[in-house]
């Protein structure tokens, strides 16, 4: 494919992703003008796989999620059109053309682009999760758009840029490998909830677990199994609802803990105090039960 008239500079996040990244960077070879990879000190051959495809590598912290390194990678791109692919994504031809001809068109600064989502192997057609329900604002002019690095909050449109948005039957989408199987899906549960949380306590909002669990049975049961019709996804289906329903609880509970001031370090803390507390008692009370007891 022929590099783009208009420069577009491509941006991946990675974290040990040397299994996915081979499949990102040959989708956008030949038509980006340049790709930058924020690798997040990667233990694999990740970094090696990036430059082996003339990637510009730029490093970030570890942090457990991608979105404040995502902001730095942005910040290091050259030219003024970007596109953000994760690194489990790619882009088909007829997309490429397609954004290609976007840009050219000068006829928007955002463009929203459908996102074709598989899950436990399987492409996902609906549920919330379907190409044009997850569409992504991923295209777009840097001065268009407001980033930060706030988990799942990282773009945010300004007011005066002119949005676009394709649609998936005529001009096809992002592929995402989403999650491989159920421990993938927890791990990653684990590290995002844990995230929501902290941002939650950080703005001050109170934990409701009763209300987090009503509403999350009517947002996921409700939209995502009856309206969302993933009853007609069979197992998988029925997974993805109870796991959503999960995080949504999950988020809370975490909450809870850390509006009550716990930490893993202060129950260990309590737990020592505690075991001591247990092994200095004298075993009196123990005997006197035995004595009184006629059958020991």
């Amino acid at each position: 494919m022929e590099p783009s008239p208009v420069p577009i500079s491509v941006v991946i996040n990675t974290l040990n992703e040397e299994a996915n990244l081979p499949y990102a960077l040959r989708s956008v070879q030949g038509w980006a003008a340049e790709v930058v990879v924020c690798d997040m000190h990667s233990d694999d051959a990740t970094v090696a796989i990036a430059h082996s495809f003339g990637a510009r590598v730029c490093l970030h912290e570890r942090l457990g999620f991608a979105d404040p390194a995502r902001a730095y990678a942005i910040a290091q791109a050259r030219h003024d059109w970007v596109l953000v692919l994760d690194a489990d994504e790619l882009i088909p031809p007829p997309l490429a053309r397609r954004l290609l001809a976007v840009v050219a068109e000068d006829s928007c600064d955002i463009c929203w682009i459908p996102r074709l989502n598989y899950l436990l192997g399987a492409a996902l057609p609906g549920m919330g999760w379907g190409p044009d329900e997850d569409a992504q604002m991923r295209l777009f002019r840097r001065p268009a758009v407001g980033v930060t690095g706030e988990i799942h909050r990282f773009f945010h449109a300004r007011p005066d840029a002119r949005q676009r948005r394709l649609s998936y039957g005529q001009d096809g989408g992002i592929v995402h490998f989403n999650y491989i199987d159920l421990s993938h899906f927890l791990a990653k549960l684990n590290t995002y909830t844990s995230i929501e949380a902290a941002e939650a306590r950080a703005q001050g909002q109170r934990a409701s677990l009763l209300w987090a669990l009503l509403v999350s049975l009517r947002r996921e049961w409700w939209g995502r199994w009856l309206r969302g019709r993933g009853y007609r996804l069979g197992w998988r289906g029925l997974q993805l609802t109870v796991m959503m329903t999960i995080y949504r609880f999950v988020v809370q509970a975490k909450l809870a803990e850390l509006r009550a001031g716990i930490s893993a370090e202060g129950v260990r803390h309590s737990y020592r105090q505690e075991a001591e507390r247990w092994l200095v008692q004298e075993d009196q009370p123990a005997q006197a039960s035995s004595r009184s007891n006629p059958s020991t």
